[in-house]
């Protein structure tokens, strides 16, 4: 768990009737850090809009002893050139403290402002220029506002508040509230949670516009539906930069969202999969190159997709190249795969290398994959929840040998059986979680396993 100090240049008086951790920069000079002191974050109230400047010294010292301070050395930087300038946020009045907008209704473009340029204090001036300011540049009125913003900020997001004493570490769970199939359900969010505080961690199911800034927390746990072209990845990028523990990590995002690197994987490390092959044109001596590699019908895919977006079914040489045709404005490579029907797919959900619980996905209702994006009442299909070990041995040894070529994070391996062999379809980074779906065998003892994976990575984190 972290502590947080406010440091401001001088005696602040009125701040410090407010908040017991306030001190003076030469304070935080000479007194940090201290001994076995808890980790600590900052936030910087004094001026800074001259370089070398006490307030550009603080977060320079912050990040220097390893503290998480705000702002951070780059965004004084980038703000005390005073020609910062927001681009398609809509317009704001005034000063902006910790995101938010004196007007309620320009909250949504503070927001945006403050995730590019965190900074407790920001004046916008009548040309759209955003400047620093500091606790000296505010009238009484705006000193008032300035202090309602720092008591919330501080207690929600930064909290100092006793009863969180017992929590050692903050977790960001990710999740999209309007997403239609997201990886987890809200029950199982909740679980999620739950199990975090057994482990003493913190957590809180947060969408993008409510992560102001993810330095604030020691953990990222995305459930939201990933993507490369995405800020989720952007997002699990900068998380790991200021070292938070992740899952998805920004290397398995990149890696299972793309099924070019998975195929060319699984041929490199000889993981047993279908039949595939690249694409690049849609000429007719492709085509032809394709009907003699394949029998009809043959699988096409998209590069990128998930929960079975960006695949279809051809049934004959015009179905292949019409696809074709459209597939190639969207991406400059396509995967054509053999086809194999079965009743169902099995999953695996793999963490670290481990097997943690195993489904058996039925195929949606009168079609040929577990999900129809095109059906009104039967999207997906039934599903059986089994013990890991009761895994036909070469679909686990098939999915555990798949995780390999990705990494040690969370992933569920999409796996077909067919006459007693295995053939990996793909690994997901972001796999399904919901309640009384993949946790319909061990119940809530998954959540506690994958939270304590994180406990384990913050403990290890902790003692290098």
């Amino acid at each position: 768990m972290f502590k947080t100090l406010i440091v401001v240049d001088n005696n602040e008086q009125a701040l410090a009737h407010s908040f017991e951790n306030v001190i003076t920069f030469n304070t935080y000079l000479r007194d940090y850090p201290k001994h076995n002191e808890p980790k600590t974050r900052i936030i910087n109230l004094c001026d800074s809009s001259q370089y070398l400047s006490k307030g550009y010294y603080c977060s320079l010292l912050a990040e220097a002893r390893k503290h998480q301070v705000l702002p951070s050395v780059k965004t004084i930087n980038a703000l005390r050139s005073g020609q910062t300038l927001m681009l398609n946020v809509g317009h704001l009045d005034d000063a902006l403290y910790f995101g938010h907008a004196v007007n309620e209704l320009q909250n949504k473009a503070a927001k945006m402002v403050f995730k590019q340029y965190p900074a407790p204090i920001l004046f916008v001036d009548e040309a759209g220029l955003l400047q620093q300011g500091s606790l000296a540049s505010l009238n009484a009125q705006q000193h008032q506002d300035f202090v309602a913003k720092l008591t919330e900020f501080t207690q929600t997001q930064w909290r100092i508040s006793s009863t969180q004493k017992r929590y050692r570490w903050d977790m960001a769970i990710l999740v999209d509230h309007n997403e239609k199939v997201p990886p987890s359900d809200k029950d199982a969010i909740a679980r999620f949670i739950k199990a975090a505080a057994k482990h003493g961690i913190y957590a809180q199911a947060l969408s993008f516009d409510e992560i102001d800034n993810i330095a604030q927390f020691d953990a990222l746990f995305i459930r939201q539906t990933t993507a490369i072209d995405h800020p989720t990845y952007r997002l699990a990028s900068k998380a790991q930069s200021l070292g938070l523990v992740v899952i998805d990590d920004a290397e398995s995002i990149l890696r299972c969202c793309n099924k070019v690197y998975l195929h060319d994987a699984f041929n490199y490390q000889k993981v047993p999969s279908l039949k595939t092959v690249v694409v690049v044109d849609q000429s007719d001596e492709t085509i032809s190159q394709l009907e003699e590699a394949f029998t009809y019908p043959l699988v096409l895919k998209m590069p990128e997709g998930s929960f079975s977006k960006g695949v279809y079914k051809v049934t004959d040489r015009n179905e292949l190249a019409a696809k074709l045709a459209e597939l190639f404005e969207f991406s400059a490579l396509v995967l054509a795969q053999e086809y194999m029907y079965t009743e169902y797919d099995w999953r695996v959900g793999v963490l670290n290398g481990r097997a943690i619980y195993a489904c058996r996905y039925l195929m949606a209702r009168n079609h040929w994959q577990i999900y129809n994006h095109d059906a009104k009442r039967f999207f997906s299909g039934g599903f059986e929840t089994l013990p890991t070990f009761e895994l036909p041995k070469a679909v686990l040894d098939a999915a555990l040998k798949a995780c390999k070529t990705v990494g040690k994070g969370l992933y569920g391996v999409d796996v077909k059986e067919h006459q007693g062999r295995a053939y990996v379809l793909e690994v997901n980074d972001n796999p399904s979680i919901d309640h009384k779906v993949e946790d319909g065998y061990l119940g809530d003892e998954l959540y506690m396993i994958i939270m304590e994976e994180f406990k384990q990575r913050l403990e290890a984190r902790g003692r290098s």
